[in-house]
């Protein structure tokens, strides 16, 4: 969640599954979607633990809808274009580059290097660079379809979407992706039993270039050579540039493959009385293939496909969570106790393989990997992660109008040493409905909703990855064969020591609705602080590492104030609604014990932002030795 759990380390990134590669949302079709919500109190999210200690975005996807059976289609195309940038055109731009070369004492002759200047390129040649490499159509296919129904006790539904997406850039590039969605509800006949089910499968394709095109259009110079030779093959001009189609010869292509599937279960003991239990797995599938031909590179340096290379990466992910809940709720007068006991079970198990092939004996046969001469599997990654945890939560609501929320949690997971492993975290959250008193009611009839809340908790971080306090070894990159077996070097220190991060989360807010609330308004204040933080400790190089992972004393405070505002201006056959969002953020350093000894001490000062940039003042050019000169603050010259 933006701006409130700032920290030294950066943000918590949970969306990268293989380094960073996938995000989990990739799986969901966007038109499978029933709402967001975002939740950011600790009262909120402290029933998710850790995993909510940075803020929770709940998801909710369509579920079908009692009634006979019904099919929709939707069908979109769309196109889409690169706007371009005013540039100079030839002659403008060399003005521009002889009034440049003057001004460094260029007048009579020009290096010998500028090509575009110096009469080695045509001076009246201009090419629009934009239009020859971002200048194609993007255009997008989507097909979205689905059938659902269902009488009281069960009802389905069933979507499947393709999407296609070409790319601006030259040449059969673009984006695809399938997906399906599977619903079902089920209820038994007296009520107690109930069963729902979800599964969420998609495959998704891509295919880019392996350079920025984008940036090469508007870098290149508008006289630079032309990019084919007249037979048709690339041009070098004389080894003067680098031809930008170069980069299409080269190739990129990803796949990801993923399902998630959740089902619940549900049991009504006694009036009141209710087990439910979920079960969720989640499993993605990568591939990713990168080739660089020799023909991609200049002909005089004379390479051949024994200089051709491949990377191939595959992986896997696969993870399944089990959470039983005893839930009792007693109403009695105008006093409602809600009680929930649960406990968490989560596995997560990653498996990854990057192979680097080379020495091919020919650019045809760059997708037959066999063919290569060398072949060398460098980065090898197999790693487990478990998560388990208990939790409870206390809820009491008085006449509707006043609410006390209490929740507790030992959350234990196994990227911590031994003994500390395992953290107790809590929070506490209260709550006045003031709109249900009888004086707001004969005092402001306009006010159809308010409401005061607050909480107060703290949660747990483990985002680190696995391992981390482990010493590992690792083959390094590149050929390091001795005697036949490959060499290792140290990559991580031991330090079974450091342990959870704590995050202390207050928040205070009112919500207000007016006109029946077709008009609501949130404002909200909240103070976070980040304590222990799990971060990479910088080290001096010459202890051979860069850095080792610890808890660091500093703690870093977040402050801000959040405003919403929600209309509903239109019912009807034609719907209007607006929303409208503003955040103001703070954030320092409020505490860093012996900051002076650090490895921080040069980047960081308590009391100032963590994003503060430390600069030396410009005061002008010494006259007589021609060098720059700053303002010296401190006296010492």
């Amino acid at each position: 969640v933006p701006f409130s759990t700032e920290k030294i380390s950066g943000r918590d990134n949970t969306a990268g599954i293989l380094n960073g590669g996938v995000s989990p949302l990739m799986s969901i079709n966007a038109a499978d979607i029933e709402s967001i919500e975002i939740l950011k109190d600790a009262d909120a999210t402290a029933i998710y633990g850790s995993r909510g200690a940075n803020g929770v975005v709940l998801i909710t996807t369509k579920k079908s809808a009692l009634g006979k059976t019904k099919f929709d289609l939707n069908v979109y195309q769309g196109i889409g274009k690169a706007t371009p940038l005013k540039l100079l055109n030839t002659q403008e731009y060399l003005e521009m580059r002889r009034e440049a070369l003057a001004n460094e004492g260029y007048t009579n002759s020009y290096p010998s290097d500028a090509y575009d200047i110096n009469g080695t390129w045509d001076q009246n040649r201009y090419t629009d660079w934009q239009k020859v490499l971002i200048g194609s159509n993007a255009n997008t296919t989507s097909l979205q379809g689905s059938i659902s129904g269902g009488d009281e006790r069960t009802q389905f539904l069933f979507t499947s979407g393709y999407r296609k997406e070409t790319s601006v850039f030259p040449g059969d590039l673009g984006y695809q992706k399938g997906s399906f969605h599977l619903s079902v509800n089920h209820n038994s006949m007296n009520k107690r039993f109930t069963f729902n089910a979800s599964f969420i499968g998609s495959a998704d394709k891509n295919d880019q270039p392996s350079l920025d095109l984008t940036y090469e259009a508007r870098r290149l110079q508008p006289n630079a050579p032309s990019i084919h030779n007249s037979d048709g093959s690339l041009n070098w001009e004389n080894s003067t540039w680098n031809n930008p189609f170069a980069s299409l010869l080269n190739s990129y292509n990803g796949s990801v493959k993923n399902i998630v599937g959740n089902t619940v279960f549900g049991y009504e003991i006694l009036p009141g009385l209710k087990l439910k239990s979920s079960f969720g797995l989640n499993y993605i599938d990568l591939k990713e293939f990168n080739a660089y031909p020799s023909t991609a590179y200049n002909p005089a340096e004379g390479l051949t496909s024994a200089r051709s290379e491949v990377r191939y990466s595959t992986g896997n992910t696969n993870s399944w969570i089990v959470e039983p809940q005893l839930s009792y709720d007693r109403k009695l007068g105008d006093h409602q106790l809600s009680l929930l006991l649960g406990v968490t079970y989560q596995d997560q198990r990653l498996e990854k393989v990057t192979t680097h092939y080379q020495n091919f004996p020919s650019n045809d046969l760059l997708h037959n990997l066999s063919s290569a001469a060398y072949i060398n599997p460098y980065d090898f990654v197999k790693s487990i992660y478990k998560y388990n945890a208990v939790f409870g939560r206390i809820n009491y609501n008085w006449n509707g109008k006043y609410i006390i929320n209490l929740t507790a949690r030992r959350d234990g997971s196994s990227r911590f040493g031994p003994g500390h492993q395992f953290a107790n975290f809590g929070a506490i959250g209260a709550a006045w409905l003031f709109y249900k008193d009888e004086f707001v009611n004969n005092n402001l009839p306009f006010l159809s909703f308010g409401k005061l809340r607050a909480s107060y908790g703290v949660t747990g971080s483990d985002q680190i990855g696995n391992y981390q306090f482990l010493d590992t070894y690792a083959i390094p990159e590149g050929n390091n064969i001795y005697q036949g077996m490959a060499g290792l070097a140290p990559s991580r220190l031991y330090n079974p020591d450091f342990a959870w991060e704590s995050n202390k989360k207050l928040e205070v807010a009112m919500e207000l609705g007016f006109i029946n609330d077709r008009i609501l308004f949130t404002f909200a204040y909240y103070n976070n602080r980040s304590s222990n933080q799990l971060v990479d400790y910088a080290l001096p190089m010459t202890t051979g590492f860069t850095g080792v992972l610890s808890n660091l004393a500093a703690t870093v405070q977040n402050t801000g104030i959040e405003a919403e505002l929600n209309t509903i201006n239109f019912t009807g056959r034609f719907n209007w609604t607006s929303s409208f969002n503003l955040t103001i953020p703070q954030n320092k350093l409020i505490a860093f014990p012996n900051i002076e000894s650090s490895t921080y001490a040069n980047t960081y000062v308590v009391g100032e932002s963590i994003y503060i940039e430390r600069l030396y003042e410009f005061t002008g050019v010494d006259p007589q030795m021609g060098i720059y000169t700053f303002r010296d603050f401190n006296g010492d010259g």
